[in-house]
């Protein structure tokens, strides 16, 4: 499937054309308003931030919030994306900060912050940070080699168990590349492992590889399976390398994914423009989620200067049309990447609290972490519901979604997350 004979003429819109649209749209709004869209009240303290974005197709909703003028529409013309080579260099320029040469906030794995937070992941030093908004629920997914077809690997794992005991056994134990340790890619690809009997810190390696790489790493042998977000599970397949063995919302339906984080020091110096900041990302995310706006979206997110892939390998995920490339495909799947839907973009405190959770259970965070009290800290809801009011939309009544159910049986219930813990019988406690 290539850009330009399959999927631009299908879907009536060229990169071209929907940058020139998205250029349009911002001088409008510049026009319409010169000073921002606060410009007649209190206004942002500053017009300007800078954010991170990693090369994903849950990025979207800040490009688009770029590209669209919804920054611009709220009084932040000057808001800069930039690309991270990976999460660990997300992490750094978090440290730096803007006045350092790095990033204010970011498109962000979801238990980062939480793990920064406390110091985890940073040198031991904290780096207070918040989330102002879940930017997405699924839209990520286990690759495998096509070696794995034969033990017929998919959403149950356990054919690899065998597999990958042999492999150990000549000395040649199976790689499973990941994004970040204790990061949403390590903890769907631990949960999909252990529910199969495979310990992921016995019985296979699990190494952290940027998004970006994965594909090429896969074809040239040097990992077995990867857990990775779009559009990178898509490319596999389309490339013919290996196939998707489960998205990770078959693991967990409507599962939390990236956040927007910001450094708590820059939100708390600037409280409107952080407001007006989760306001236009907000907005970007409505956007995104409009069917009719996907190829659009996809134009302008598949540029060299963001994904930088062709759109054939973006675009029909994000409409639902799934080929596994083992012989299964799916139109019309539920397994779809939401951006606002379902109360997609609201960050509940229970789901950041599994968070917490499993970085216990896999060893990232100590056992003696007051989890609720992390949460309560990092997570910002309070912005995200000002946020929301201003755009005139309203979230969910209450902090949690209620109790959780996993593919295998398991409930994480927020009320006593450690009765979760307890019933896992393969862990790695700190």
């Amino acid at each position: 499937m290539t850009k330009t004979d399959t999927t631009a003429p299908q879907q009536g819109v060229s990169r071209r054309t929907a940058l020139i649209g998205a250029a349009a749209t911002l001088a409008a709004v510049k026009a319409a308003f010169p000073a921002g869209a606060h410009a007649a009240g209190a206004g942002p303290e500053v017009a300007k931030a800078r954010l991170g974005f990693i090369a994903l197709t849950d990025s979207s909703p800040l490009i688009i919030a770029k590209e669209r003028g919804f920054f611009a529409k709220h009084g932040l013309p000057d808001i800069e994306v930039v690309k991270q080579a990976s999460w660990a260099a997300t992490r750094d320029n978090l440290v730096l900060g803007s006045g350092g040469g790095g990033i204010d906030g970011a498109h962000i794995l979801s238990p980062m912050p939480l793990q920064f937070s406390l110091g985890v992941q940073t040198g031991g030093k904290p780096l207070p940070m918040y989330v102002l908004a879940r930017l997405n629920t699924n839209g990520q997914a286990i690759s495998v080699g096509n070696d794995l077809k034969a033990v017929k690997v998919g959403l149950q794992a356990g054919g690899a168990k065998a597999k990958f005991a042999q492999l150990k056994a000549a000395g040649n134990i199976a790689k499973i590349a990941m994004t970040f340790r204790g990061g949403t890619h390590d903890l769907w690809v631990r949960y999909w492992l252990a529910a199969a009997g495979i310990n992921p810190d016995i019985d296979v390696s699990t190494i952290v590889i940027p998004p970006p790489q994965m594909v090429a790493n896969l074809k040239a042998g040097t990992q077995d399976a990867f857990c990775v977000g779009e559009p990178w599970n898509g490319q596999t397949v389309n490339q013919k390398i290996g196939y998707t063995a489960t998205t990770t919302s078959e693991i967990w339906m409507n599962h939390p994914e990236k956040a927007l984080g910001m450094r708590a020091d820059w939100v708390d110096k600037y409280p409107r423009a952080a407001q007006a900041l989760t306001a236009a990302v907000l907005e970007a995310q409505m956007w995104c989620d409009k069917p009719a706006n996907k190829a659009a979206m996809c134009s302008i997110v598949s540029g060299r200067q963001y994904i930088n892939v062709p759109m054939g390998d973006i675009l029909p995920r994000q409409q639902g049309v799934i080929d596994y490339g083992d012989g299964r495909k799916v139109t019309g799947s539920p397994h779809v990447m939401k951006f606002w839907a379902d109360n997609a973009s609201f960050p509940f405190k229970s789901h950041d609290l599994w968070f917490v959770t499993e970085n216990i259970r896999w060893g990232v965070i100590p056992q003696g972490t007051n989890k609720q009290a992390l949460v309560n800290k990092v997570n910002r809801s309070d912005i995200w519901r000002a946020a929301a009011k201003v755009i005139g939309q309203t979230g969910p009544a209450g902090d949690s979604r209620g109790p959780e159910k996993f593919f295998d049986g398991k409930v994480f219930d927020p009320a006593n997350p450690g009765a979760y813990l307890a019933s896992q019988p393969i862990k790695k406690l700190a």
